[in-house]
């Protein structure tokens, strides 16, 4: 029986998937689970794994290449077994560059003949490319669409969009305002677009609070020896906080949450989401079901993630469902920040720097390690008292680490 590779969707808007490379090659025996292509979606660059053993057969997408959602790129068959005929259009959105790419989307001439496509205005185009359309000043009757019954695809916008700067007009004028433009990374494009719509769509409001890490401080220098010889990893603080914050979160239902279309839907689990740096911009890996992790786990999920993140290597387990994240710059000195919410995620935590600060304690002048924790929220999920009051518990949480992580 033959079995069909598809452009998976890792997400609710992903109408597109980048692939990157092929690890194996037509008439290759694969292995269920093994690693069979790398694609680039709207978070990250991730693997995807071969659906059954087999020999990959009938290749239909090359690296480079734009592949709608759901769309067959290849199969996995028995040997001596033929290919399945196909029952959908088969040809992806080339790849720039490539010789054999079809006329890309830009203004069409019109023509008086009654055989000529009816004008592009009156096609279907999915909410994400109106949206970039406008953002990108695409005009988008004048665009041709690659999707399914000529539908418009946030792709053919870019595709336009380029084929607009790199008109002679368009890059002189470029030249002579700026000298050179640094065209964004694949990533890099996908984080501008996000954040904007983030930005622009989510109410944020943002909620501050400085913590005494004295006793955070404390119980890593303990358990880290234990840990390292028994788990071979080093606990961080981002650790301690994941496991902390996670544990709250289901005391704190509003901020574990997703704004929906339907209205507010609270999760009973605590997926947590990690910003990792990565050479184009930031990804968030996911700790499923972090709220009931042991700490050893929860590092050792953590360290393998920030590796296949940097080398390119994310699965699409690692990056999806979170339902909260954490994002700490204490590593790069970051006294401060806030950051913006991931849709549908209702709040995400911002960890600064643990440094040595003049406090008064009980009356007396002091010097403690201080940690400030910045939560941004979405105003339609939660309201500033829910976000007050959980960081309350968090900072009771991280001066008492040992009785929360028990």
């Amino acid at each position: 029986m033959a079995f069909s590779v598809v452009m998976p969707a890792l997400e609710i808007a992903q109408e597109t998937g980048k692939l990157i490379a092929w690890r194996k090659q037509e008439g290759d025996r694969v292995t269920k689970g093994e690693p069979l292509l790398e694609i680039e979606t709207d978070k990250a660059v991730v693997e995807v794994e071969a659906p059954a053993d087999g020999i990959l057969a009938g290749i239909k997408a090359s690296a480079g290449d734009d592949i709608p959602v759901g769309q067959t790129i290849a199969w996995i068959v028995a040997p001596g077994e033929a290919v399945p005929i196909a029952t959908e259009p088969t040809a992806p959105a080339a790849r720039a560059g490539s010789h054999a790419k079809a006329e890309p989307p830009q203004v069409v001439a019109a023509q008086a003949s009654s055989s000529v496509q009816p004008p592009a205005s009156t096609a279907r185009i999915s909410p994400k490319a109106r949206r970039l359309a406008k953002e990108l000043g695409v005009d988008i009757a004048a665009l041709r669409g690659s999707g399914s019954d000529g539908e418009i695809l946030a792709s053919d916008v870019h595709e336009a969009a380029q084929a607009a700067a790199a008109s002679p007009a368009t890059s002189s004028v470029a030249e002579k305002k700026s000298g050179s433009i640094e065209v964004p990374s694949s990533l890099g494009r996908i984080m501008a677009e996000r954040t904007t719509q983030s930005w622009t769509t989510v109410p944020h409001f943002f909620v501050s609070r400085e913590i005494d890490a004295t006793a955070l401080n404390a119980y890593r220098d303990r358990i880290l020896p234990e840990i390292e010889s028994t788990h071979h990893v080093r606990i961080s603080h981002t650790d301690l906080l994941v496991a902390l914050t996670a544990r709250l979160l289901l005391q704190h239902p509003r901020l574990n949450a997703s704004w929906t279309a339907e209205g507010i839907r609270p999760h009973d689990h605590v997926n947590m989401g990690i910003a990792i740096a990565v050479n184009d911009g930031v990804v968030a890996a996911v700790i499923p079901n972090a709220h009931t992790g042991v700490l050893a786990d929860i590092a050792t999920q953590r360290r393998d993630m920030a590796e296949r993140a940097r080398a390119g290597k994310l699965r699409p387990a690692d990056i999806a469902d979170a339902t909260f994240t954490i994002s700490n710059l204490g590593m790069y000195q970051v006294d401060q920040f806030s950051a913006i919410i991931t849709p549908p995620q209702a709040a995400i935590l911002a960890v600064g720097a643990i440094v040595d600060r003049v406090v008064v304690v009980k009356r007396q002048i002091e010097v403690r390690p201080m940690m400030t924790l910045t939560l941004s929220c979405d105003h339609r999920v939660a309201d500033g008292a829910r976000a007050a009051r959980f960081l309350s518990d968090l900072a009771e949480a991280v001066q008492e680490p040992e009785r929360f992580l028990k």
